[in-house]
């Protein structure tokens, strides 16, 4: 007969391995979620990148307005709505990106939120920030639309936005993430419900010249790749099944011994 602490040993043992094999089945099965989502955001992109070029109006169908297709938008600056979303880095150089509404043609009101590119932060607070580039006039914006502006994880004390905007006290408010409906409350305007990420100099609408000083437009692409994910999935799908043939295993003993004893 089997030792009443060999059949606990055994049992815990089986229990412990059997909690292993879930979580890492669990974990699996997670890494292919990934997966698929990683795959589908890659389809999304490249349906929005393969559609024909969009110019956006107020009148535009919100079905038309795709994320990832190619846009333009004709208006001018909203200088002082500009706000500077920070901790986005390029190339490991801490920096903003800057958003400023363009105020669409034959609207009094009605925007779209370009995100216009990358400026660069200063070494120290005491040095200034580098100048906004601030061309007047009607302009044809060209880029790429977004869903939204892409968020980062935020912190209780992370940078908000104002109240109300401009704000005398705060030419250019810095915020961690940019919400539309947070900035259309703040500013009063109504916003196209889509962002345009420029990815070209801005071209005067009347003679056709580049406005002059731009700002750096690289703008980071999302994962995409799920063979890494797929790979992480098969470890923890192996972890898992050592863990059940490691059950297997004690099962087998366990009744082996049982077996041995009925013998005497």
């Amino acid at each position: 007969m089997a030792r009443p602490h060999t059949i606990y040993r055994t049992l815990l043992a089986l229990l412990l391995l059997g909690i292993v094999a879930g979580v890492c089945i669990s974990l699996g099965n997670w890494q292919l979620d990934r997966a698929a989502q990683r795959i589908a955001i890659k389809q999304e992109i490249d349906t929005g990148r393969n559609s024909p070029p969009l110019h956006v109006t107020p009148e535009t169908p919100a079905q038309e307005l795709t994320a990832w297709r190619p846009a333009s938008a004709q208006g001018v600056w909203q200088h002082d709505l500009t706000v500077l979303i920070e901790n986005r880095n390029h190339q490991g150089r801490p920096g903003y990106w800057v958003a400023t509404p363009l105020i669409l043609t034959g609207t009094p009101d009605t925007a779209v939120l370009v995100l216009r590119g990358w400026l660069q932060r200063p070494a120290s607070m005491e040095q200034p920030l580098p100048p906004v580039p601030a061309p007047q006039g009607e302009l044809i914006i060209t880029g790429e639309l977004l869903a939204r502006v892409p968020r980062l994880y935020e912190l209780d004390s992370a940078t908000r936005l104002p109240a109300h905007l401009p704000d005398p006290e705060q030419p250019l408010p810095r915020v961690q993430n940019l919400a539309l409906s947070d900035y259309a409350a703040a500013t009063g305007l109504k916003f196209i419900p889509i962002v345009l990420a420029q990815t070209a100099d801005a071209v005067m609408a009347h003679n056709g010249h580049v406005s002059g000083a731009s700002l750096l437009r690289e703008w980071p692409e999302p994962s995409l790749d799920a063979d890494k994910n797929k790979g992480y999935a098969l470890q923890w799908f192996g972890f898992a099944t050592i863990a059940i043939v490691a059950c297997l295993v004690i099962i087998w003993r366990a009744l082996r011994r049982r077996g041995k004893s009925k013998t005497f």
